[in-house]
């Protein structure tokens, strides 16, 4: 997974009483936009997380 700075981070549902989460990407702390990503959650939090094999970076712009 690579992503830059204002590509937003997409986590999809586990179940279906899961909604999807979107985060803008803050920080690239990894090599070569690698994780983990400084990320800011719709609800204003800000976290740094490692994204797990149901995510996807959707490209600033898209």
């Amino acid at each position: 997974m690579r992503a830059n700075v204002g590509d937003r981070l997409v986590v999809e549902g586990h179940t279906d009483t899961e909604h999807r989460r979107e985060a803008e990407v803050l920080e690239v702390r990894g090599e070569d936009g690698s994780p983990p990503y400084l990320v800011r959650w719709a609800d204003g939090h800000e976290a740094l997380t490692y994204p797990g094999p149901d995510a996807h970076v959707v490209p600033r712009g898209l």
